[in-house]
This record gives C-alpha cells, sequence and structure tokens, in this order.
C-alpha cells in the first residue's frame, strides 16, 4: 500500500531539480519566496477546513478564525 506521504518518483524528481533551481537564488529572494509559501500553505489550509467542514455538514453557525 502506498504511503501518503511518500512522494512518487516524478515528484522526487521535481523536488531535485527545484532544489538545483533555488540554489542560485539570493537570500533576499529566498525570504520572499518562503513567506509566499508559508501564505499559501495557511490559504491551503483554510480552504481545507472550509471543504471538510462543509462536506461534514458542521459549517452551519460555526465562526471562523
Amino acid at each position: 500500500m502506498n504511503q501518503p506521504t511518500k512522494l512518487s518518483l516524478e515528484q522526487e524528481f521535481q523536488l531535485k531539480k527545484f532544489a538545483a533551481q533555488v540554489q542560485h537564488l539570493s537570500r533576499e529572494h529566498a525570504q520572499e519566496l518562503l513567506i509566499e509559501l508559508h501564505r499559501q500553505m495557511m490559504i491551503k489550509e483554510k480552504m481545507y477546513q472550509h471543504f471538510l467542514l462543509h462536506e461534514w455538514n458542521l459549517d452551519s453557525g460555526i465562526v471562523s478564525k
């Protein structure tokens, strides 16, 4: 059985390619990208929460954070 946290071979390749690309970033650019990545992760988490609450019919009367 495939573990959900294990990357596929294609994902491993994409990760190595990305790692090679970021080696050439300036510190400032890397910091900007990290901040943007964190923002996107927060949005993704918020969307998951919204979708799960809606799917489980728990979204009525709940005030989101």
